[in-house]
């Protein structure tokens, strides 16, 4: 009795859940749905919506331990924003909705920000079941193609980036330039009448910028400083400012009791009391009073009714910030007219999607170049030569969903398992096993006994220890080209020799040795990682062997699966030739461009995904281009012979 309801931002989930509502009721009677959400605010907008009475899921668990609250046989339970419950909450809920006969709906986004708490159940439930509906229609923005560009920022497929590019949706710089950037355009959206939310990535950049909106405000009298109250955060709020209240309080209500604070609410502030505490109200439209004791009373935003709520000074103190910048969590589940948004190299895919997915005229992008990232992996952010299109290709290969157990176990044994995970251990076995080689060839090469010990201890050994495994790689006699190199001309006031041999080596081998029909294929793992020749350590020559073949293993196992899933970018590879040797050919050049797109997660619909953002991914896109073309050439050779031959599925297997 469990259904899920997938759809992205602007899909029209409210919609949908309208009209279901209408058809349950149809069958089974009025109040026959129920809705729960994980928040109090979603809570809110949900019973708005649609109409039925609602709670948040904490709220109502504990009215179930308490007073014994249940469901009904027949009952249809919706769970709004499904994806931001933890995964024992919704294991609670649906557990005692089973037991009393009634049915469940999750509804949510598993590609949106999620849970707290240990989370990752719905995306888990979505992907595993295969009946999962998806709504597939983006109705919130003006644009066509934004639409589908944000189903791509959504996937991860870094093609959107050119796409936000093309349309100038994308600003780059250092922090400060991009905050200015983003807080004017925000600023000028809002004096044009337009409803605008200004994101930003972290705690620190949002008091930053509300304090900067409220000095603003303050200088064009909008706001008058005389009377406010200290906030937490080392911020005020006076009359006119825009609030959030942070803590549901049920204590807290309107006059009528109709409602009450909850945690996200937004709100203008009328008045404001020497006592420290404030009275927020909603817009009934009889005016601003200001009490006696000196509250401060707001006016609750996009509501056509309401009252006045009264916060104590406690309250105000720990439980308020001004409200003008907001995160991305915040920011899920409105809607705007524009959307501005700060990106750090540590954002992530999820907010980042999230907060480029809030305005219906416009989403424009600011995005960071000058600040540190703090992520496992490598990223481009910690490129100094950064921009903001590497930066984005970084955000949207790093998903911070979080994983169910069972998902978490998968993906360590895929990341573990990865030719990017065993590359990186192939290359470092080899660094260990090659380094006293290459440091007494350095030591043979010409260079006086100083400059071979400072080329050694340089950062850029290590560089050129790989560029001289390259070349060998490609049936270079290292041991004669490097002498020559470095015989070539001297160094004169060089800071770093071995980065100067570096940039010798990698010039004097940019082609494989041997031309036309003399030219001899390079020794390259999955077609892209140089092998580690001349290792004497049996135990170093064993781990490099084990790791040979694993990579080799799972590049063959990513491009059968890819196959027989007909992904795609295999529709560029074509049809294999019938001729066995042809075959075996075309499945060889084939693999490299699987083991590419593994090792550097592609996910792309093209085979080789966006334009390659490091010298290392370079080199390996161009191998993985020549394999492309290879196979490419393979099949217009074989069109004249295969005339009757009807394209179909991709048949995998040791028969190519």
């Amino acid at each position: 009795m469990l259904d899920v309801l997938v759809g992205p931002a602007g899909a029209g989930k409210t919609t949908a859940m309208n009209a279901l509502r209408r058809a349950w009721e149809a069958e089974h009677g009025p109040g026959s749905v129920v809705g729960l959400a994980p928040s109090a605010v979603a809570a809110q907008v949900l019973a708005d919506d649609l109409g039925i009475g609602t709670e948040n899921t904490a709220r109502w668990w504990q009215n179930h331990l308490i007073h014994g609250t249940t469901f009904e046989a027949g009952q249809l339970v919706i769970i709004d924003e499904a994806s931001l419950a933890g995964t024992l909450s919704l294991d609670r809920i649906t557990h005692l909705a089973q037991v009393a006969g009634a049915k469940v709906l999750l509804v949510g986004d598993y590609a949106q920000l999620q849970s707290v708490d240990a989370g990752g159940a719905f995306a888990m439930i979505a992907r595993d079941r295969s009946d999962t509906p998806e709504l597939v229609d983006v109705h919130r923005f003006t644009h066509a193609w934004e639409k589908t560009a944000s189903l791509e920022l959504r996937h991860g497929r870094t093609a959107a980036i050119d796409t936000y590019l093309a349309h100038q949706r994308v600003t780059d710089g250092d922090g400060e330039a991009m905050t200015d950037a983003a807080y004017n355009a925000w600023r000028a959206d809002r004096d044009a009448g337009l409803v605008s939310v200004l994101i930003a990535e972290t705690h620190e950049d949002v008091t930053t910028l509300n304090a900067r909106a409220r000095a603003d405000l303050i200088l064009n009298k909008t706001l008058n400083p005389d009377r406010q109250v200290e906030l937490h955060d080392g911020t005020a709020a006076g009359v006119g400012d825009t609030i959030i209240t942070r803590r549901n309080n049920r204590n807290l209500r309107t006059l009528t009791g109709r409602d009450w604070v909850r945690n996200g609410d937004i709100w203008t502030v009328t008045a404001v009391g020497d006592d420290g505490t404030i009275t927020i109200a909603r817009d009934s439209g009889t005016g601003t009073v200001v009490r006696d004791d000196g509250t401060i009373r707001a006016r609750r935003r996009g509501r056509r009714f309401g009252g006045s709520i009264v916060l104590p000074a406690s309250y105000v103190a720990e439980h308020v910030d001004l409200g003008y910048a907001v995160t991305a969590y915040r920011a899920q589940g409105i809607t705007t007219d524009t959307a501005h948004v700060l990106v750090e190299p540590t954002s992530t895919r999820e907010t980042f999607y999230v907060a480029m997915t809030r305005g219906r005229h416009s989403n424009h992008a600011y995005v960071t170049l000058d600040r540190a990232d703090d992520h496992a992996q490598p990223h481009p952010g910690d490129d100094p030569h950064a921009t903001a299109r590497s930066v984005l290709y970084g955000v949207l290969q790093h998903s911070g969903a979080e994983l169910s157990a069972h998902e978490t176990i998968v993906a360590e044994q895929e990341q573990w398992g990865s030719i990017a995970q065993l590359a990186a251990e192939y290359e470092t076995i080899a660094a260990a096993a090659q380094h006293d080689r290459w440091a007494t060839l350095v030591r043979g090469s010409g260079l006086s006994d100083e400059q071979a010990e400072s080329a050694i201890e340089s950062e850029a050994f290590g560089p050129l220890a790989a560029e001289l495994r390259r070349a060998e790689a490609n049936h270079r006699d290292v041991d004669e080209l490097l002498p020559r190199l470095v015989a070539a001309r001297g160094f004169g006031d060089a800071d770093d020799i071995a980065a100067v041999v570096h940039y010798r080596v990698e010039r004097a081998t940019a082609r494989p040795a041997g031309s036309g029909r003399t030219r001899k294929s390079a020794r390259l793992i999955a077609g892209l990682i140089p092998q580690a020749r001349g290792v004497l350590d049996a135990d170093m020559r064993a781990a490099l062997d084990e790791r040979e073949e694993l990579i080799e293993a799972h590049a063959a196992a990513v491009l059968d699966t890819a196959l027989t899933e007909c992904a795609p970018w295999t529709k560029a590879l074509g049809m294999p030739p019938n001729d066995r040797r042809r075959a075996a050919t075309w499945r060889k050049a084939a693999r490299t461009v699987a083991a590419y797109r593994d090792r550097y997660r592609v996910i792309d619909d093209s085979p080789l995904g966006a334009p390659p953002e490091s010298a290392a991914q370079t080199i390996d896109a161009a191998r993985a281009r020549v394999g492309l073309e290879q196979v490419r050439a393979l099949e217009r050779a074989e069109e004249p012979r295969s005339a009757g031959r009807t394209p179909g599925k991709h048949v995998p297997g040791v028969s190519m």
